[in-house]
């Protein structure tokens, strides 16, 4: 039995950075509510979400090029 240790280790960073954005959704637009209400929870949210669709966007471009890469370098 091998190990692939790249494998492991991609998929407990990807793990630790989902683990990361839904506490920071979660707590940060939870203590929000708490204190402010839920208007500035709405804004609090508005404000996670497009902060963060840049960071997406660009993570999604990175995994649509590795896949193409390691297609063409199987063929």
């Amino acid at each position: 039995m091998t190990r692939d240790l790249r494998k492991h280790s991609r998929q407990t960073t990807t793990h630790l950075i989902i683990g990361g954005i839904v506490l920071l959704f979660l707590l940060g637009s939870g203590f929000i509510l708490w204190i402010y209400g839920t208007g500035a929870a709405a804004m609090g949210l508005l404000c996670l979400i497009s902060g963060l669709s840049p960071v997406i966007l660009i993570g999604l471009i990175l995994s649509i090029i590795e896949w193409i890469v390691k297609r063409e370098r199987n063929q």
